[in-house]
């Protein structure tokens, strides 16, 4: 392919251009940026007058264009045919050959250069009351960084992270299962290296993996795994792999697990009978994904409001599985059902100190203090669901455990 060469002295209006700084003036320019974007076919463009000649063109501002408008003129395509999704698709700047370093995403490509790491600084819009990152960061940041390790790749198509393949096939990634734990939630302004890779799973699946930790201290805050499979974008069927894509990820498998699952076991049906129930629940366009579907992070957020903020503000999710039904559409109902495992309550009618003495609960009832005590369940089952007039659907069954906070930070911090 041959490369687009414009006269040296307009190449820095060039890049102001292109990155919204700068306008060309001439209604007849107006789309050159878009040209100039495009990966379509170009022809070589000499320059006129030598590469030392330097060209009169004013920022935001009239001005003589000599070598670019014959350097537009000699474009092997009419510039108003460059369509708005060959523009959105220049914008995107998608690799069409693997890469290994991102500059602009802080990441690189690892081990053999089949695993991607990015580092990352939890920002102030990305912490809870505690100033940790909340449980919706951190499947954010494993969505974001499993789309920037295809984007390195060089398979990313203009799908949501569908490989050039099964966009010719019409085909589109469908999470079935996931599995986070989280063992410490990084703190505001903390900066953290998240490794991502995948491997197979079964005949037809992926199994993509996370780790998250600290760059300082190298303490590993979030393990996650997940199960992928495809769907045909038309039918909404699962689909099985097609040969042309399996030689597209295979090269990328490795068996290393963030994750070491025993038995998987399925994860029980709740009803209405449920202890807490939440019904009407309605999505909201900001919800929606690329897909025109709820965001998988907001199934998250419907299934936790349903636990009492007085367990919550005590409380730090320490795993989360998810299994998930069918889609949810924005024109859908949905009801939110949680169930606490009794089982998991703490039997010790005493509150035991690392002193070795115990305290009642009547004493800690008088002092105040039994709030910080409370007997709560800390393991819950929950289902997302459609409400239909015949039948309701499965969207996503979960299952959460919990333990105590180890502190919290106050105001005055």
């Amino acid at each position: 392919m041959h490369r687009l060469r414009v006269p040296q002295g307009t190449r820095s209006l060039l890049s102001l251009q292109l990155i919204g700084l700068a306008s060309f003036s001439p209604s007849g320019m107006a789309s050159i940026s878009r040209a100039l974007h495009c990966p379509a076919k170009c022809c070589s463009v000499k320059e006129s007058g030598g590469s030392n000649k330097k060209s009169s063109v004013a920022v935001n501002g009239s001005g003589s264009l000599h070598g670019l408008k014959a350097a537009a003129a000699e474009v092997a395509y009419p510039l108003s045919a460059v369509t708005d999704k060959n523009a959105a698709i220049a914008r995107q700047n998608i690799p069409r050959e693997k890469q290994l370093v991102d500059p602009f995403r802080q990441g690189v490509i690892i081990d053999g250069g089949v695993r991607y790491r990015q580092t990352v600084v939890i920002r102030s819009y990305e912490i809870g009351p505690d100033k940790t990152a909340t449980l919706e960061t951190i499947l954010n940041l494993l969505q974001e960084t499993a789309l920037n390790h295809v984007w390195m790749s060089g398979l990313l198509g203009d799908g949501f992270g569908a490989t050039h393949g099964m966009m010719r096939n019409d085909l589109i990634w469908v999470v079935t299962r996931m599995h986070v734990l989280v063992d410490e939630y990084p703190i505001w302004g903390e900066v953290v290296e998240i490794d991502t890779w995948v491997g197979a799973s079964g005949k037809n699946g992926m199994r993509r993996d996370w780790l998250i930790r600290s760059r300082l201290t190298e303490r590993v805050f979030c393990r996650a795994t997940s199960t992928w499979a495809m769907m045909n974008q038309e039918t909404r069927r699962l689909s099985k792999m097609p040969e042309e894509v399996r030689d597209e990820i295979s090269p990328w498998f490795i068996e290393t697990r963030a994750v070491q699952e025993e038995a998987l076991k399925k994860i029980d049906k709740l009803d209405d009978n449920a202890k807490y129930v939440n019904s009407d629940l309605k999505p909201k366009w900001s919800d929606l994904d690329m897909n025109h579907h709820v965001n998988n992070v907001k199934y998250v957020r419907w299934m936790l409001e349903t636990i009492p903020d007085q367990f919550m503000e005590n409380h730090q999710l320490s795993s989360i599985i998810l299994e998930y039904r069918r889609e949810c559409d924005s024109s859908d109902t949905v009801q939110s059902i949680c169930e606490p495992d009794e089982e998991s309550i703490p039997r010790d009618n005493n509150i035991r100190f690392l002193t070795g003495f115990s305290l009642a609960p009547e004493f800690l009832d008088g002092s105040g203090l039994l709030g910080t005590f409370d007997k709560w369940p800390t393991r819950y089952t929950h289902l997302l669901q459609v409400k239909g007039e015949k039948k309701d659907k499965e969207i996503v069954r979960g299952k959460t455990s919990w333990k105590k906070k180890m502190f919290k930070f106050s105001n005055c911090d």
